[in-house]
């Protein structure tokens, strides 16, 4: 017994070495936002990440737990990403913008890059109505959506550090852009007419545009909600003729500016 409570001990001076060197780590990951930020360094880095983690199995080739020792730095590298986020972001992240402009794609990449928790607004109506949005506005009418749009709103309320992609219409009332900005910042991403057009003309899922899938119509809706959609902007993005990581970097380049 007495060799299994030295093995023991053994294994408990590991732990405290363990936590050490994470939190001097984690410290570090601290260090790097604070010089990206004073020297203009772009935040977002994911070729680093994939040199890193190729350092990381050459340097375990020979080692019988290499397997799991990848996993656990992986699972550490992921946990520094959250590190970051709080670094950089105490609130959510509020996308809108009109239906084609980026808000799916910016949100999944930013809640990857980050580590962050990633909501879409139409994917939790559907869940909770249990049909597609299309059949909400058939069998309810477009009220019924919006009124369940504000719902959503006031959940999220009570969440953090959450990349919401927000529905294309949510501008359209006042208690919406008040419940937005009660814990979040609101980033509006936008695209030219053209652009919306190649990026949703195959869908059939857009109910306000399956009867109307034209470059003049989207113009169109696009002009009678401006004024809600820059009324409602802390930021704003352009998403025409730019890669993800473009697009991301501007965003908290232009989020951490304000703060």
């Amino acid at each position: 017994m007495d060799g299994l409570e030295k093995i023991r001990e053994n294994i408990s001076k590991c732990d405290d070495a363990i936590i050490e060197t994470l939190a001097e780590r984690m410290r570090y990951i601290q260090d790097i936002i604070a010089y990206k930020k004073e020297n203009g360094v772009p935040i977002l880095q994911p070729e680093q990440e994939t040199k890193q983690l190729n350092i990381l199995r050459l340097k375990l080739k020979e080692n019988p737990f290499s397997e799991e020792i990848l996993e656990v730095i992986t699972h550490i590298i992921n946990t520094s990403k959250k590190v970051q986020a709080k670094s950089l972001f105490s609130y959510n992240i509020m996308l809108i913008g009109f239906m084609g402009a980026g808000k799916s794609t910016v949100s999944a990449y930013l809640g990857h890059m980050l580590a962050m928790d990633e909501v879409e607004m139409d994917a939790m109506i559907v869940q909770k109505e249990g049909m597609p949005i299309t059949q909400i506005f058939e069998t309810y009418g477009e009220e019924y959506f919006r009124n369940s749009e504000s719902n959503i709103l006031i959940e999220l309320q009570k969440r953090n550090q959450t990349v919401v992609s927000c529905g294309g219409g949510v501008v359209l009332r006042d208690e919406n852009i008040k419940n937005m900005k009660k814990h979040g910042r609101v980033v509006l991403l936008t695209a030219s007419p053209e652009t919306i057009f190649e990026r949703v003309k195959d869908s059939t899922e857009r109910p306000l545009l399956n009867q109307n899938m034209s470059v003049e119509f989207i113009a169109s809706l696009l002009e009678k909600r401006k004024e809600r959609y820059l009324l409602a902007a802390d930021i704003i993005v352009n998403t025409d003729n730019k890669t993800i990581q473009e697009i991301c970097e501007e965003l908290i380049g232009k989020l951490t500016a304000i703060d």
